[in-house]
């Protein structure tokens, strides 16, 4: 019903901004197509990723390993495989939630997507090379250390 709500006010909004200027909100189009077709490829591929994972994991093994019962070490697993993993938030996000339908736990996902967004294992020659070596490693080890404050404050909110 939500989703509903909300392509109902995106097209409201869409007309709208047609009846205000045409040519304008062509040019809106055309640009967001574009946007669209430029991260639909790497969409796609995590999003077959995140299939074929939980096709082949079953919910019992989904929910041992990232499950809200694994405790402390699922929240490291997922924390680890965030800060290791190179994929933007769009496709993250979306990924998170067929986890999280597949039996992984909300702490466990918070893990994996705030590590994610914050930490950059992959990056971190590049980050290295503009910040310097010191910086790069503070700012990193300091972001991991968030991303698991970040966890346990979503698990202790979901928890209410």
């Amino acid at each position: 019903m939500d989703t509903i709500f909300l392509y109902l006010i995106a097209g409201v909004g869409l007309g709208i901004s047609f009846l205000k200027n045409k040519e304008k909100t062509k040019m809106a189009l055309k640009k967001a197509f574009k946007a669209f077709e430029g991260i639909l490829p790497q969409f796609l591929v995590v999003l077959v990723l995140v299939a074929v994972t939980l096709s082949v994991l079953d919910t019992a093994t989904v929910s041992r390993f990232l499950g809200g019962e694994s405790g402390a070490l699922g929240i490291l697993i997922a924390s680890l495989v965030g800060a290791i993993t190179l994929i933007p938030g769009f496709v993250a996000f979306p990924a998170a939630a067929a986890l999280l339908e597949g039996g992984a736990g909300a702490t466990q996902i918070a893990a994996f997507v705030s590590s994610l967004m914050m930490v950059g294992v992959v990056t971190l020659p590049m980050e290295t090379k503009f910040f310097g070596r010191k910086a790069a490693l503070l700012r990193n080890a300091l972001a991991f250390g968030f991303s698991l404050l970040a966890a346990l404050f979503v698990g202790w909110v979901v928890g209410l």
